[in-house]
């Protein structure tokens, strides 16, 4: 396929469904050829790969635990080794342990920490020898308007993500004079499966507090990553963009 991204190779973290696997999907449109990162779920990532090549892209599982460092280093060394090159990181996987902070045990934190944050540390870190090498990259962390505005509920999750922008600025400053540039996207209330099961009154409780009046959309999302990863973005870095609907201005 050809497109803004032809001949480069991205890795997405936490591909197999939702807002990361439509990313996949749509650096592979744009000519990338991806590599599909998934912890446990592999049926999930072989669907995002099947869904990429079936659409003429380039696609490969790539499985690994983004909160262990070295099987973070040792997977992403695996990718360069194998395609020559990684030009695009998308630090996209994450979850949250919902609970108030009284509530929350600090294992719990721990956990929320080591997934989000040590995560996208470890990933970065990993593939910015191989950017810095190459005196090119595109790095791309997923953050959230949570980060931004704070969640009664949601601490753990809006600390970490909170972290990466601040990890994204740091970065940009370290990366920039090799022509890498790192950037974070803060997603607001997106239809994924997750919001898909939201109760009707708490649906229209989101809605009622978002401008745009509506949810957004993964692709929506994708499409904004993939601007971000293309070799025109060259003079945008260390940006936190928000995609949000104006429910955070």
């Amino acid at each position: 396929m050809h497109g803004d991204l032809a001949d480069q190779v991205a890795l997405v973290t936490g591909a197999s469904r939702g807002i990361g696997r439509a990313i996949a999907v749509r650096l592979a449109a744009a000519g990338g050829r991806v590599y599909v990162n998934f912890l446990r779920d592999a049926a999930a990532g072989a669907e995002t790969v099947r869904l990429i090549r079936d659409a003429g892209g380039t696609a490969e599982l790539a499985q690994f635990d983004i909160a262990d460092a070295e099987a973070s280093a040792a997977a992403i060394g695996a990718v360069v080794k194998s395609a020559g090159a990684l030009h695009v990181l998308v630090n996209n996987a994450g979850m949250a342990i919902d609970n108030l902070v009284l509530r929350l045990k600090p294992e719990e934190w721990d956990q929320v920490m080591a997934v989000n944050l040590r995560g996208t540390f470890n990933c970065t870190r990993a593939a910015a020898r191989a950017m810095v090498r190459a005196h090119y990259g595109r790095i791309v962390n997923l953050s959230s308007v949570i980060a931004q505005m704070g969640n009664a509920g949601q601490a753990a999750y809006a600390a970490a993500k909170a972290g990466i922008i601040g990890f994204t600025k740091s970065m940009a400053r370290e990366l920039a004079s090799r022509d890498v540039t790192v950037n974070a996207v803060a997603p607001g209330f997106i239809e994924t499966e997750m919001t898909a099961h939201l109760p009707e009154d708490r649906r229209t409780e989101y809605l009622s507090v978002i401008p745009a009046g509506r949810l957004g959309t993964v692709d929506e999302v994708a499409d904004l990553v993939a601007f971000l990863a293309r070799r025109e973005a060259g003079y945008i870095t260390g940006q936190v963009i928000g995609i949000n609907g104006g429910l955070y201005i």
